[in-house]
């Protein structure tokens, strides 16, 4: 099958002091922390706080929700789902069907422990993974799993072809990955989280977001997709809000993936 090329997003494009502001001072900091650096360890210990913060109202409650109905469109029945730092895993509430079992993986235990709790109380069996900078991969068997589940994560996980070609090693033939990631190197994106995220942390915090920006999203979106789109087949592709199919007018992107069928 013919595959699309990288998506243009202004986030590669914009002279370097606009861009240094909207998505990071990347030449600068690069894409992995400095584990001692004092930004990323304030980062690291408030992180449920401001994950509290800025994920679980307001915009960043609607934005997740406008991903998390991605899940209407995958039968989990009788399956066997993992999941991909599951935060916590608000969008169970979409889900057609319950699972027959799910596994999660984070390298956070107390997003392991809510997401298990919650998922325990809906009636679903759980297996839970802690993930640590050790693990050179998905503690599963190969192909063991029908479903992968992923939100707002993949943008994290740097280098992503390293990371995905894990994710294909534990799927089965045919399975599908289903999810959502912020349109990240999109103008709008961007603009929008220096219009609020910054002011939240300018406010909250001492921590330098031209250097965690840089570290906590490595990846812009183009990237992620065009990732995704050389190594599986598509099955839906959804921009949101205004579903045209640009990473700069949007904020968010959901997608199903399914994994070839070797005959």
């Amino acid at each position: 099958m013919t595959r699309p090329k990288t998506r243009f997003c202004l986030g590669n494009h914009l002279p370097r002091g606009l861009r240094d502001r909207l998505f990071g001072d990347r030449e600068t900091h690069g894409p992995l922390p400095i584990a001692t650096d004092a930004d990323w360890l304030e980062w690291e210990r408030r992180a449920m706080e401001i994950y509290l913060a800025t994920q679980t109202k307001g915009l960043g409650l609607i934005i997740n929700h406008a991903e998390y109905r991605v899940m209407g469109r995958v039968e989990l029945a009788g399956k066997r789902v993992l999941e991909v730092g599951p935060g916590r895993i608000g969008h169970h509430v979409y889900w057609p069907s319950l699972p027959a079992q799910y596994t999660l993986a984070d390298r956070r235990q107390d997003m392991l422990d809510d997401s298990r709790d919650i998922l325990e109380a809906a009636g679903v069996t759980v297996e839970t993974h802690l993930m640590t900078g050790a693990d050179a991969g998905l503690p599963c068997p190969d192909a063991s799993f029908d479903v992968l589940v992923s939100f707002n994560s993949f943008e994290h996980l740097y280098p992503f072809r390293g990371y995905l070609e894990d994710m294909l090693r534990v799927l089965k033939p045919g399975g599908q990955i289903v999810g959502g990631i912020p349109a990240e190197g999109g103008l709008a994106w961007g603009a929008g989280r220096f219009l609020t995220t910054r002011r939240w942390f300018r406010k909250h915090t001492s921590i330098d977001l031209d250097k965690v920006i840089c570290w906590e999203h490595p990846n812009f979106a183009n990237t992620v997709l065009a990732e995704l789109d050389a190594v599986m087949e598509r099955e839906h592709l959804n921009f949101w809000p205004f579903h045209v199919r640009s990473i700069d007018l949007n904020a968010a992107i959901t997608f199903v993936y399914r994994k070839a069928v070797m005959g």
